[in-house]
Parts: C-alpha cells; sequence; structure tokens
C-alpha cells in the first residue's frame, strides 16, 4: 500500500494525517489549539492517536481490503476470519463529480471497523467505539463518509481550537475540594462566554477526555472533573450517595466562571448518567440539558439491589473502584465461582482482594430502603427535575431500569423536551451488531448519536433553531425482523398489555386463556448451594446478555412454561410484567422469572427477567418474612424490550429461585446474609388457577 494518504477524524474533529507506505504507518498530528501541524513520526502497533483506532491493524490487513473493494460478492470473509457484508451505497461528490461508493459492515466484532469502497479502491475506513465514532478517509472522498453529519449547517460550526486550561479546584458546601479538568475554545475573545458541558465521573477525569473535545472546538466550555473520593478528589468515594450536593455545588461553580453564559449541559454514561440525575434533582437553575446514556437508576429497582435483592454481578464494579484510581484489571479475575460462593458476605473483598470496602460494608449494613439509601434516590425530588433530556439505552443493558425510571418520571411529571433511543445494546452501546451469537441487522450500530448529542446541546444551550423537537420522541431497534421504529411515547400507544397465562400439566404451558379452578400447583426445590445459573460472564461486567438458557431449562429447580409455536409473528414494544402466585415453606425466599424466545432448533434465548426477594413483596421499606406454606401474590417488573418473535417460534417462561453470578441466592432462612453463612432448602410452589392465575403480562403490538 506505498504511497497511501487518508485523514484522521474523531467525532468530526480533524486530528492527524496518515501516511502508509513500505516503512509502515506514520502520522503528523495536528495540534488541537493552534490546528499546525507536527512533523510525521512512526506510529507504534497500538497507538490510534485518540480512541482505538488500529491503524497497524489495518496496514497489515490492506490487501484484503483491497480485495473487497473488487469484490461483486454481498459478503467478503477476510483470511484473519474478519466477516463484511455489503450494507448499502454511500453517495457524495468527489473531486467535483457525484460518486457512489459500497459501505461494508463489520460483522461478529465489538468496536467493528467498516470500510467504504469506491472505483475499486479503498474510500474510507468508519471505526464505530463507545467514545464515538473515527473515520479515516482519503483526501477528497469525505462525503462518502459520516463526516458529512458533522458538516450540517445547523450545527454549531467547528474551527474554535481547544485549549487546555489545566486542573481547577472546585469547591463543595462542607470544604472539600474536587479536581476539575478544563478546556475552553482556543479562539476567544477577553470577553467571550461559552455554555458549559460538565462531565462527572468516577473513573478518572483524563481518561478518553478527548472524546469530548469536539464541542470545545465548536464553543462550548468543557469540564470534566473527579467526583468525590475519587483519583484527585478529595473525600471518601461513597457510591451515590453524595452526587444531587456535588452536582449542585460543581454546577453553581461553573455558572460563576467569567467564561460560562450561565447555561450548563451535563453528558456522561452508566454513572456518568446517574450523576446527571442526581444534579437536576437539586432544582439548580443552570442546569439546561442532559444527555443520559445508559443511566444507572436507583437502590432496590436498579443497583446495587435490585428487587431487594444483592446484585453479586455488581462486584466486578465495586472491585475495580475499591480504591482511589479505578483498576479495570481487578474486574477481571478466572476465580469468580469462588468468590461468590464466599460467606459471610461481608468477608468477600478482604478474602478476594486482601482488603475491605469500606462502602460495601455500608451497603451491607442497610439491608432495607432506609434514610441511607433515599440520598441515592435521585426519583424521590422528581419535583425539581424539569430538564430537555435525550436519553439512550438499550434491551440488553443491565441498568436498563435507570432509563425506564428517568422516562416513566419525566412522563408522568408532563415534562417537555424528552427523546429516547432505544436500540438492541449491552450496556457498552452502539458498538456491536452481535450479541453473544445473536445476531443484529447492520443498521444496529449507528453513526449519528454523536452529531445528535450535538444537536441537543446546540438547541438547548444555544438556543440554534434546529428543529429537532421535530423527530420523534421515541426511536427503538425491534429484534427479530431488525428494524428501527418511531412512536410517540414508550411503550408505544398502539402496544395492548395482554396476559399470558401459565398452564400445569406436561412440562407447563402458556395459554392467552385463563386456567380453571382446580388445576394443580408446581414444585420445586431451591438449595441456595446450588441455584440455577444467570448465564453471564461476570468479568465481562454485562449483566444482561442474550444468551441460550436451553441447557439450564433441564434443570429439577427451573419450572418451564411454553406456548404452541406461533402461527404468525408476534410484535412485542413495551415493558413487561410476570404475575405470580406462589408460596415457600421457608420464612424468606427469591422468586426469578425469565423470558425467552424458543427457536425452532431449540435455542431458548434470554429477552429479559425480573426477581422479587419474598420479604420485600410488599414493600422495600418495610420488610416482611413469609409464613411458611402460605400463597403470596409478587408483582415482579422485568425490564422492556422490543421484539418480533417469528412465525413457528414458541414463548417461555422460567421460574425458579436462583440467579447466579446476577445476585446471591437467598439462604431462605430470614436471618441477614451479610452476617450469616447457615441457608435452608426451601419447597417452592407455583400455582396457576383460577383463583390464582400466574401470568406474564404482555405489551403485544400485533398478534394475527
Amino acid at each position: 500500500m506505498r504511497g497511501q494518504k487518508f485523514l484522521y477524524y474523531h467525532n468530526g474533529m480533524l486530528w492527524a494525517e496518515v501516511h502508509y507506505d513500505c516503512g509502515g504507518a506514520t502520522a503528523a498530528k495536528r495540534d488541537l489549539e493552534t490546528g499546525r501541524w507536527h512533523s510525521h513520526r512512526s506510529l507504534a502497533a497500538d497507538d490510534g492517536i485518540c480512541g482505538r483506532t488500529p491503524l497497524a491493524e489495518i496496514e497489515k490487513q490492506w490487501h484484503e481490503y483491497q480485495q473487497m473493494a473488487v469484490s461483486e460478492g454481498a459478503a467478503y470473509q477476510c483470511s484473519s476470519g474478519r466477516v463484511y457484508k455489503a450494507w448499502k451505497y454511500v453517495e457524495g461528490t468527489v473531486e467535483g463529480r457525484s460518486r457512489q461508493g459500497m459501505l461494508w459492515a463489520q460483522q461478529n466484532q465489538s468496536d467493528p471497523i467498516d470500510v467504504i469502497t469506491c472505483g475499486g479502491d479503498v474510500a474510507a475506513f468508519v471505526c464505530v467505539g463507545r467514545t464515538g465514532i473515527t473515520v479515516l478517509v482519503r483526501p477528497g472522498f469525505e462525503a462518502l463518509t459520516p463526516l458529512s453529519l458533522w458538516n450540517d449547517e445547523m450545527l454549531s460550526p467547528p474551527g474554535q481550537g481547544v485549549e487546555a486550561m489545566g486542573t481547577q479546584e472546585t469547591p463543595m458546601r462542607d470544604g472539600i475540594t474536587l479536581a476539575s479538568e478544563l478546556w475552553l475554545p482556543a479562539r476567544r475573545g477577553p470577553k467571550d462566554t461559552f455554555p458549559a458541558i460538565v462531565v462527572r465521573t468516577p473513573y478518572g477525569r483524563l481518561s478518553n477526555s478527548y472524546a469530548l473535545y469536539h464541542f470545545v472546538d465548536r464553543g462550548y466550555g468543557l469540564i470534566i472533573q473527579d467526583t468525590r473520593g475519587r483519583h484527585d478528589s478529595q473525600g471518601e468515594f461513597e457510591p451515590n450517595v453524595f452526587e444531587t450536593a456535588d452536582g449542585e455545588d460543581t454546577l453553581q461553580w461553573a455558572a460563576s466562571q467569567a467564561w460560562c453564559s450561565g447555561r450548563i449541559g451535563m453528558i456522561g454514561s452508566s454513572y456518568g448518567g446517574f450523576v446527571q440525575w442526581a444534579a437536576a434533582a437539586s432544582g439548580t437553575p443552570y442546569l439546561h440539558a442532559i444527555v443520559s446514556r445508559v443511566t444507572a437508576g436507583t437502590p432496590f429497582y436498579d443497583i446495587p439491589i435490585r428487587g431487594g435483592a444483592l446484585l453479586s454481578g455488581m462486584l466486578a464494579w465495586a472491585f475495580m473502584v475499591s480504591e482511589k484510581i479505578s483498576d479495570s484489571a481487578k474486574a477481571a479475575r478466572e476465580d469468580w465461582d469462588d468468590v461468590l460462593r464466599i460467606r459471610p458476605l461481608k468477608d468477600i473483598p478482604r478474602r478476594a482482594l486482601g482488603y475491605d470496602i469500606p462502602f460495601w460494608n455500608r451497603w451491607l449494613a442497610h439491608p432495607s430502603l432506609d434514610a441511607y439509601w433515599e440520598q441515592a434516590d435521585w426519583t424521590r425530588q422528581s419535583e425539581n427535575i424539569d430538564v430537555p433530556a435525550l436519553m439512550v439505552s438499550g434491551w440488553y443493558d443491565d441498568d436498563g431500569i435507570g432509563t425506564s425510571q428517568a422516562w416513566q418520571m419525566m412522563k408522568e411529571n408532563g415534562r417537555r423536551h424528552q427523546q429516547l433511543v432505544l436500540g438492541p445494546w449491552q450496556h457498552k452501546f452502539n458498538t456491536a451488531r452481535e450479541i453473544h451469537n445473536i445476531q443484529f441487522g447492520s443498521d444496529a450500530v449507528r453513526y449519528d448519536l454523536e452529531p445528535l448529542y450535538l444537536r441537543w446541546f446546540d438547541r438547548f444551550l444555544k438556543d440554534i433553531a434546529n428543529g429537532i423537537e421535530q423527530r420523534p420522541a421515541v426511536e427503538y431497534y425491534r429484534v427479530g425482523d431488525n428494524r428501527w421504529e418511531t412512536a410517540s411515547t414508550w411503550p408505544p400507544p398502539e402496544a395492548s398489555l395482554t396476559p399470558l397465562y401459565f398452564h400445569g400439566g406436561d412440562g407447563g404451558a402458556l395459554r392467552w386463556t385463563k386456567p380453571q379452578s382446580g388445576q394443580q400447583p408446581s414444585h420445586f426445590v431451591f438449595d441456595p448451594e446450588h441455584p440455577a445459573p444467570h448465564l453471564i460472564d461476570v468479568s465481562e461486567n454485562e449483566l444482561h446478555v442474550p444468551e441460550d438458557y436451553q441447557e439450564m431449562e433441564t434443570r429439577p429447580d427451573v419450572l418451564v412454561y411454553t406456548s404452541e409455536p406461533l402461527a404468525d409473528d408476534m410484535i412485542l414494544a413495551g415493558d413487561i410484567e410476570a404475575v405470580l402466585y406462589s408460596a415457600s415453606d421457608c420464612p424468606d425466599t427469591d422468586w426469578v422469572v425469565r423470558l425467552t424466545d424458543v427457536h425452532p432448533d431449540g435455542r431458548s434465548i434470554r429477552l429479559t427477567e425480573g426477581l422479587i426477594r419474598a420479604r420485600f413483596r410488599r414493600s422495600f421499606t418495610s420488610p416482611a418474612l413469609l409464613e411458611p406454606g402460605s400463597i403470596e401474590q409478587y408483582g415482579i417488573p422485568m425490564n422492556k424490550i422490543a421484539v418480533t418473535i417469528q412465525k413457528g417460534h414458541r414463548i417461555r417462561v422460567q421460574v425458579t429461585s436462583g440467579a447466579h453470578h446476577l445476585i446471591f441466592p437467598n439462604p431462605n432462612t430470614g436471618e441477614d446474609p451479610a452476617q450469616s453463612t447457615g441457608t435452608n432448602v426451601a419447597s417452592q410452589t407455583v400455582y396457576h388457577s383460577a383463583e390464582h392465575p400466574s401470568c406474564v403480562l404482555l405489551p403485544v403490538v400485533q398478534r394475527r
């Protein structure tokens, strides 16, 4: 590939010029402050300039990409095993004339490297990751790439440069200071003011900060702050507890800066989404827009306790942030099965890491929803939260409940300017077209999210009339037939919540008709020492993947209820709930209900699940132990989904009491699991009769 020259853009911003020659790859980086170019230097194999664009890997595979450019097929497989599908034609003006290229979408790969070919040659590479989108393009072919999304005249224009202003000590009301890094447009006058975009993170303020520089280049001040007790900020890290007060103080400080216009937006993912809602709960007048991505929800509904059960899957995250500096290596272990079986629970950090985690001990000290957890519940101040919010999540986002909470809260309070994007995504959203061997379409990965965030801030921080209010309130991806849909709200108005009832008999059945009186209940035995698994890799730190549960369903401690094969496609879109009538011979236990799509070949693919700890069946604040043998009714929320269950497939519901790797199993004793080591084996009964009609409530959009 002698003499190949490419320009390197990240999130629409020009970073470097890359030369591929017989001597290897070299790059001349552009000074983001002055716009001047540095001299060329060799690139190490792992040097992507910014982000994770594998420049050396592209060089090694160049001859394969060149073969793809002259291929006439609909798919191409490289000798390395990489698979590409011809996705769609792209058109644009190249060297003064209209040209057409082919966009090839990489399959079966996280952070895919897509390829654009034109005229029998390679025109560009498009690399998608959680930090945004990188385009490596031959000069002159920019119009064929997603860079055209950034050249929209309705967006704030680029070219103002990026000047690093260094670390700013931000005072909090209790006297501690938090470390905030500040960047401002380099081409500014002494009296110029700008809106501010604030990011608050526990993972290190300088980690991936480059992904947000394009905001500065387009006329925003950027503040990235270490949250309390993290990295260079003072205080002790107490997850979620201080974020309302610290968020309010940070926004007030930012608004008081001479360069700030007084209008502030926030953006972030996961914990970085939680802090936005927490800051909004303060009622601060300075917060004018948020972009909430895969946001963490509130305790007992999402994390670290869900349905009353402590999430064992949270341990990877807790280990990663167990010391002041984040260390992702602590989340990757080979011995998670052994770690998760350590008892009592309070001993886990010391025995697995060699030291205690103070916040872990505080979590265990508060097993019910009390004043401690209320500090982390931004929904309790919902009357204060009135801010334009763009929310992004996915069906397999293990914090998807957080986005559901936020959307429902704003909907119930009648808030304007709320938009929602729901994709076929994990917590690491918009980075793959396949999850655990479940294939989605090429457009499952979107190129337009980062420009959409900029458009959102332009509208609500700069008053640019860019028409974003005319976008559909909801965009969602329907799995099964793999297509994007729109709706005026969520759930879609056309969805009708329809009960699908459990029936007894051989193997258990699901029917649209209620069971008759006298139908015999179903039984299983739950041993907390050997709970049914929740199929995840804890080190992956993704808790809700669409795995195949057909083997797990053969266990004697898992009840299975299955529909007849569907006579036609069935579309579901909305939130799902299980209504369970059950009894246990123990004073406490757990109930786990999972919904799957059963393929004709026998695969039983997880769609969603929900769980409840029995003592919290009536209230998270006032737990009540069971009277052994009494029949209780449980309403169990399950996560949202949009799916077409195809003709010939079956719907299946699993009922069990364990989800090893997701939650710590209930010992069934009624004792505090943080301190106790004993367990009881529970005899469990699930009822399905006219008097006790257990069912799942499905949001049916279409059923023929």
